[in-house]
């Protein structure tokens, strides 16, 4: 450390008796706000991308329902989870809920910094834990690259579904929005050149897989936890889970509500899909839940993108 002089006009640096600096400027109220918020760290996707303009909507919350669903449908990945989460433990699980809904939250909105610490945290937590699979007696890794893969494919696909579904996404938008999600994949140490880009290739991926998916003890649990959630989250947070759970396993494909027991009828479709069109538009015409300083500042930027958009 170079020693303190109080009477050096020009310190040196790394002078202990200088603190740095930094000048704060308020973006919303500089003349030049246009140009600074693109010069702002918004992440890995911004005010003008379709990921957030999908994830500012509250029908998500179906889709990250459906998400858990579909994901429990992976024997591996379930009893790997089964084995090592706390969200199979009633007094630990709502707090492992949270945490996951804040990954997300900051994989979507956060500035680059929260990413990678974030990514780095989850990749660190996944790389010393094993799961043991009952039916041959193996052992393997919980980050292994099939199962990490499977569950982002089973994230983004219910994403991209309900966000269809509901009238928020088209063809075109849809496939930008599988593209982006690319980003996130990474996060969490996926090789980007395995991840689908669009939605065809989500497709593809989908039915490549699906003879090895089946329902287990697990995913039975898992599913049970959704429907009728135990432990310390509030009285009004559990009827929610419950709430949408029911409608996010009306959501999932034929094949998968067949493999939850449920009969894969086409005017399930139908009905679901009316169903969520409402939820968006009941919900479009609400307050906004106040949300994490990033979320709502998410929220002005892209309602001030949309109105320069349509005023242009």
């Amino acid at each position: 450390m170079v020693p303190a002089c109080p009477s050096c006009p020009v310190p040196p640096p790394g002078c202990p008796r200088v603190e740095p600096r930094v000048p704060v400027i308020d973006v919303r109220s500089h003349p030049a706000r246009g140009v600074l918020e693109h010069m702002v760290d918004h992440g890995l996707f911004g005010p003008g991308s379709v990921t957030w303009r999908v994830h500012l909507e509250p029908v998500m919350w179906v889709a990250g329902m459906r998400a858990l669903l579909l994901q429990s449908l992976d024997p591996r990945v379930m009893r790997g989870t089964y084995q090592n989460s706390a969200l199979f433990d009633p007094k630990k699980s709502y707090a492992r809920f949270q945490r996951t809904v804040e990954f997300v939250g900051t994989r979507t909105f956060g500035p680059l910094a929260d990413v990678d610490r974030a990514g780095a945290r989850v990749r660190g937590l996944h790389a010393g834990l094993r799961g043991h699979d009952p039916d041959n007696g193996e052992s393997y890794r919980i980050d292994a690259p099939e199962g990490l893969l499977w569950v982002h494919a089973a994230e983004i696909e219910s994403y991209t579904d309900v966000a269809r579904r509901s009238g928020l996404l088209d063809d075109d938008s849809a496939d930008t929005y599988v593209a982006e999600s690319v980003r996130a994949a990474e996060v969490v140490g996926i090789d980007p050149a395995t991840v689908a880009s669009s939605v065809a290739e989500m497709a593809e991926y989908m039915a490549a897989v699906r003879p090895r998916l089946r329902m287990t003890d697990e995913a039975r649990r898992a599913a049970g936890n959704l429907f009728a959630p135990q432990g310390a989250a509030p009285l009004q947070v559990r009827l929610g889970i419950a709430g949408l759970s029911t409608l996010a396993l009306a959501t999932l494909p034929r094949w998968a509500r067949r493999l939850y027991g449920l009969p894969g009828l086409p005017t399930t479709d139908w009905s679901t899909t009316l169903t969520l069109r409402g939820l968006r538009t009941a919900t479009g015409v609400l307050p906004d839940v106040p949300g994490p300083p990033e979320i709502e500042e998410a929220r002005r930027l892209v309602r001030s993108d949309r109105a320069a958009a349509e005023s242009g």
